[in-house]
């Protein structure tokens, strides 16, 4: 750790933001589970980012990013090396024309209600969604039968050398929930996405029915990661989980919500093993009742 010590030391002089040694991800995760990180640093803009960056590079030591820290379950052990978060630093939007550009760290849901109050639409599927643009972007998030990629223009990268590059649409290689960022290590330093206008009043009324679905169907008062398994082709993993009878299994601190199978729930106290255990479990079960092997859509990380 003394390595790290002195690395934190060289970020706080260069006044790079807030600087963390050996801090819980439970603090910055919506799940409230994580082990430590190293070294966790969160820049205070752009340039800072990069920074940071060049100076893990430097020393190099391995590095992992994270936003909001919704779709993420980060296991006991934490994560070895330097996390970045991606977060308040990075939140400048400006609509320009149809185009709207917007930092790494900006709010999903915010960016939501503001393209709508501004008379733009294409961005309603996302009014759910409570991680980061950079978050979203990467995983090429989607909900209502949209998904990010449909309205992505570009996103300005910065990759693990400290260069920065702006990738279209096409070079971002967007499939279902992936993006070459799984493939490619980079940070989304911010997007542009293309809108429409719209009425406004349409708009809100499309939010707030969404609004109102997630409400009745999640549990979105416990603490929680967002769906846990992606959709398989031409069904929902939610109502796999639900016929196989196992909302409310509960392992450790962790449930399978009663609200929405496909969520599993923080009870108080659980740990990543116990999320892991349980949902080894729910796959192994809809895999013997349906032959449909679920894979996960949350992001795994760290150690054990």
């Amino acid at each position: 750790m003394q390595h790290y010590a002195s690395i934190a030391e060289e970020l706080k002089e260069a006044g790079v933001g807030k600087v963390w040694l050996d801090e819980p991800l439970a603090n910055h995760t919506t799940w409230r589970i994580g082990g430590p990180a190293d070294l966790l640093i969160q820049p205070k803009d752009k340039e800072s980012l990069i920074f940071a960056v060049q100076t893990i590079h430097r020393h190099n030591i391995p590095w992992s990013v994270i936003g909001r820290g919704s779709n993420l379950l980060v296991r006991d052990g934490g994560i070895r090396g330097a996390v970045l978060k991606v977060a308040e630093g990075l939140s400048h939007c400006e609509f320009r024309g149809e185009e709207v550009r917007v930092g790494a760290g900006y709010s999903m849901v915010r960016l939501t209600v503001e393209a709508g109050k501004m008379g733009f639409t294409g961005l309603e599927f996302a009014g759910g969604i409570p991680g980061s643009v950079g978050g979203a972007v990467y995983m090429n998030a989607g909900a209502h039968g949209s998904e990010l990629s449909r309205i992505l223009k570009e996103a300005e990268i910065l990759f693990e050398d400290g260069e920065t590059a702006v990738l279209t649409n096409e070079q971002l290689q967007f499939a279902y929930r992936t993006s070459l960022l799984q493939k490619r290590k980079g940070v989304v330093l911010e997007a542009v996405f293309s809108l429409k206008p719209g009425d406004r009043k349409q708009i809100a009324a499309t939010l707030a029915t969404f609004k109102d679905r997630r409400r009745q169907t999640q549990p979105l008062n416990m603490p929680c990661a967002g769906s846990v398994f992606r959709n398989p082709p031409g069904d929902h993993a939610g109502r796999l989980v639900q016929a196989a009878g196992l909302k409310g299994y509960q392992y450790g601190g962790a449930q399978v919500s009663q609200l929405h199978a496909n969520f599993i729930v923080n009870r108080g106290g659980a740990t990543a093993t116990d999320v892991l255990t349980l949902m080894e479990h729910v796959r192994q079960t809809v895999l013997e009742k349906f032959g449909v092997d679920l894979h996960p859509e949350v992001l795994v990380v760290g150690e054990g």
